[in-house]
């Protein structure tokens, strides 16, 4: 085995990269330790340089992972403005094109197992796409007395909910599960009865 991985700049990034390779072909439970090594070039002693374990391993993944999905989240939300409703709807196609483009950091993410209060910067990071959906509902109902509003954390809650569903229904080919319409029209469509039930848009929006 080559040597060039112990004095490369960055293995604990090699590993990452490796990980997530091996992630998206196998499965978070799919591989070891020992494989990840070989695919960056490295020893297996070496992984334990820079991670105790496999899950601290996957739990770099999701962390790069939610901070790509938080920027794409935040420029989703920010260049749809000043109309709230084409923000609001422009994060739920980013969600369906980061699980597209980034599919070891989705699983990591959310099939993997990996809490994410494990430390406070994956909790932070995790957090902060969240936040952007619940800003842009709160956003939606600012038309509606106070006391009539729904919680802006309740609305992304379900948004969110239905964008993972789209997601793993009909997004990643899987086995036996033709969408009957892209899935971004399902996705999209799927949110103006969610608002429009809810009063946050009106009928013809």
């Amino acid at each position: 085995m080559s040597k060039r991985g112990y004095h490369h700049g960055n293995l604990r990034q090699a590993l990452v990269d490796a990980a997530l390779m091996l992630i998206e072909q196998r499965g978070p439970t799919g591989f070891t330790l020992s494989e990840a090594a070989k695919q960056a070039g490295v020893t297996p002693a070496a992984v334990y340089r820079h991670f105790d374990g496999r899950e601290a391993l996957i739990a770099e993944a999701a962390l790069q992972g939610y901070e790509i999905f938080g920027d794409l989240m935040q420029y989703a939300y920010e260049s749809r403005q000043p109309s709230a409703l084409k923000a609001f709807e422009a994060t739920g196609r980013a969600y369906l094109a980061f699980a597209r483009k980034y599919p070891g950091h989705y699983i990591a993410m959310f099939e993997s197992g990996v809490q994410i209060n494990r430390s406070a910067a994956l909790a932070s990071i995790a957090n902060r796409a969240n936040a952007v959906l619940e800003q842009a509902a709160s956003d939606l109902s600012q038309h509606i007395p106070p006391e009539k509003r729904p919680p802006a954390s309740m609305v992304s809650a379900h948004i969110w909910a239905m964008s993972h569903g789209v997601v793993e229904l009909f997004a990643r080919n899987s086995p036996g599960r033709a969408s009957p319409f892209p899935p971004e029209d399902l996705l999209e469509s799927g949110i103006g009865i969610y608002l429009r039930g809810l009063g946050l848009i009106a009928p013809d929006a």
